[in-house]
């Protein structure tokens, strides 16, 4: 990375001087942004940073961060504890969710820090003129609309989401819910958010945390079971560099302690609705919330 960046109210003192950092992502939007600005912090504390951000599926970045290949990168309490350590249940609370995962990973050689309230699980979405029609809020109202008007309810969803323990298999049974197979389209995520919108489909799966439900003035059911598990951005760092390194703590948590859904939903609508570049949009953020210069 070559920013012209310089310490704001994180990196004073540039702590990371002399340090050779390595950075990785997800390939998909929100990875992208996060990724940079991760990067983006480490230069203005002084490191020379090296951005491996993009790497396509979650193993990957993972892999590279536990292996040495990469430094640190911002993962998901959720991914972390169900894809990662291989357990079937979530917990409901999500700062117990990280707690839980931090002290798993550990034996990793990997260091969770602390989370942020982004949190990018599942959901179900509507679009306005359906919402006026049918007026469900929670997906315990969905599911009483799916047994008193089984037409009504049609979903259009991934396909990993359809045959997913955590997606809508589990969500049925959680609810109550039976939605018949007819009623059922799966298709790719880009293309769910347009058929809501448009309403093909009268709920869509989308992430919490997309900008396309801000754009596309998308109502989002609340998860009133606490079903889906929680997805909290943290930063994860590989444990021998962090004691080596151990500002890379201090530095990144003040960045980490601002993100929420609401930044996630504006920054990742830079990108998906209006075109503009990730690491730009990382930039501009960063120097908009002072923490570089």
């Amino acid at each position: 990375m070559t920013d012209d960046v310089r310490p704001g109210s994180i990196g004073r003192g540039e702590p990371l001087k002399g340090a050779r950092l390595t950075v990785t992502s997800k390939e998909f939007t929100e990875q992208l942004i996060l990724g940079a600005i991760m990067g983006i912090a480490f230069e203005a504390a002084g490191a020379d940073v090296l951005d491996r951000t993009g790497i396509q599926g979650s193993i990957g970045s993972r892999e590279a961060v536990k292996k040495g290949d990469a430094d640190a990168q911002f993962e998901y309490t959720g991914t972390g504890w169900i894809t990662y350590l291989g357990n079937s249940k979530p917990i409901p609370d999500p700062r117990k969710q990280w707690e839980a995962v931090r002290a798993a990973d550990l034996k990793n050689g990997l260091t969770w820090l602390p989370p942020s309230r982004l949190d990018n699980t599942y959901a179900l979405a509507m679009n306005r003129a359906n919402f006026e029609k049918y007026r469900t809020t929670t997906l315990t109202e969905v599911a009483a609309l799916s047994r008193k008007d089984p037409g009504a309810v049609t979903l259009c969803v991934e396909g990993e989401f359809a045959n997913r323990a955590d997606g809508l298999p589990g969500m049925e049974k959680a609810y109550g819910m039976s939605v018949p197979a007819g009623n059922v389209t799966q298709m790719d995520t880009g293309i769910i958010y347009t058929q809501v919108a448009k309403g093909a489909c009268t709920y869509g799966e989308v992430f919490t945390t997309d900008g396309r439900i801000k754009s596309m003035n998308l109502v989002v059911m609340e998860d009133d079971k606490q079903f889906f598990p929680h997805y909290n951005a943290t930063p994860v760092v590989n444990t021998a560099v962090l004691k080596k390194w151990p500002a890379i703590a201090g530095v990144i948590d003040p960045v980490t302690r601002k993100l929420d859904n609401t930044v996630a939903q504006t920054l990742n609508a830079k990108v998906d609705v209006d075109g503009e570049d990730p690491h730009q949009v990382a930039l501009d953020w960063m120097k908009a919330e002072g923490f570089v210069k």
